[in-house]
């Protein structure tokens, strides 16, 4: 079957592209930074442990992903993104920040309290969103709302987290006498208390643009990265601002803040299903799908059914398939309907139909 979304379009062949030597560039700067910091072992050791978290994030952007999944070209661009670009734009930036705002008066410790709660959330979530703006101003067509936006966020977000934490356990390995015990509480705060942070202040700026992403335009996608940074910097700042109040912070403001975001993505979601249901019922009415097709298509419920049902005739993978061209019909009729992508439209849709079609046949043949 052909892949329900396009991954050769030239557009996304020369953001790959870009993306691919921007990478190349960085790595660059940021292995060379790494090993200056960490040493060759505790590279190695921090690279390790720094999978974990990295792991557990993507995980749950696998799960948060699952009803329209993102092309998997673009969330490799946005985890490259994340872990060497945004790495290497923070670490170019950094001095000419401190220069131009950092404290020019005081001691050490002003200026660890001012990279940790000012030059960290501002020019970290900035250069972690620029990311996102790329994929929103390059890769519109697989932009589709704040579902695909937190996606986008969150997997650049992993990224940056992930080179983040090599250089944090590994800084800590080659510490010297106590390391071992100082690399087990480290890992212990940023690996297993708090993998989600990053996610969640860059997935909070993925879902603005994603909703400015609903009626595209350029000027809007701009001025919704610049309105979205806010929340993403102030809750970065909020986060490094605990010190020695770490523990409490985080009980008593952290954990309800990823309360609140696990319910939004949970709506957010719902939204979408509803939407795609929407969409289909419009199919439906002109005759291409059954209510009851449209149900088991667009509802979770209906889905896992379907599945079920499929896998009981050895016909899963066909199931599978009809539920992701159908999703994808539904989403590029709303493009269509917000007045983004008409061109090609008609061409598209009949290709999308007559697919369903075919897999349809397929999964109910006798």
């Amino acid at each position: 079957m052909p892949p329900t979304r396009r991954t050769h379009a030239p557009g996304l062949t020369a953001l790959l592209l870009a993306g691919g030597i921007l990478v190349l560039a960085g790595l660059l700067l940021v292995i060379p930074f790494l090993v200056t910091n960490t040493g060759s072992g505790g590279l190695a050791v921090g690279f390790v442990l720094s999978l974990v978290p990295l792991a557990v994030v993507l995980g749950a952007v696998a799960v948060v992903d699952r009803w329209e999944p993102e092309p998997t070209r673009l969330l490799i661009f946005a985890l490259a993104w994340g872990a060497v670009v945004a790495v290497a734009t923070t670490t170019l930036v950094q001095p000419f920040f401190l220069e131009v705002f950092g404290p020019h008066h005081g001691g050490p410790d002003d200026m660890r309290l001012f990279l940790a709660t000012v030059e960290a959330p501002f020019v970290e979530e900035t250069a972690k969103g620029l990311g996102l703006l790329v994929l929103f101003l390059a890769a519109r067509k697989y932009f589709d709302g704040p579902v695909d936006g937190v996606v986008y966020g969150m997997t650049i977000a992993a990224g940056f987290a992930f080179t983040e934490n090599i250089l944090y356990f590994g800084r800590a390995y080659a510490g010297g006498p106590g390391s071992t015990a100082t690399l087990v509480v480290m890992f212990m705060l940023r690996g297993i208390f708090s993998p989600f942070a990053h996610a969640m202040f860059t997935g909070s700026l993925g879902a603005v643009m994603g909703f400015a992403a609903r009626r595209w335009n350029a000027g809007l996608g701009i001025a919704a990265f610049f309105v979205g940074l806010v929340p993403a910097i102030l809750l970065h700042h909020l986060w490094n601002s605990g010190g020695d109040q770490f523990l409490l912070v985080y009980a008593a403001v952290e954990v309800p803040l990823f309360g609140a975001a696990i319910a939004g993505v949970y709506l957010l979601r719902r939204a979408d299903a509803r939407l795609t249901h929407r969409r289909l019922a419009e199919y439906a009415a002109a005759g291409w799908f059954t209510p009851l097709e449209v149900d088991m298509l667009a509802t979770p419920r209906g889905r896992s059914a379907g599945l079920r049902w499929a896998a009981s005739r050895g016909r899963r993978s066909e199931m599978r398939a009809f539920i992701r061209v159908a999703t994808e019909l539904a989403y590029t009729r709303q493009r269509a309907v917000s007045g983004r992508d008409l061109a090609g439209y008609v061409q598209a849709e009949q290709v999308l139909l007559r697919e369903a079609g075919r897999l349809r046949a397929t999964v109910v043949a006798p």
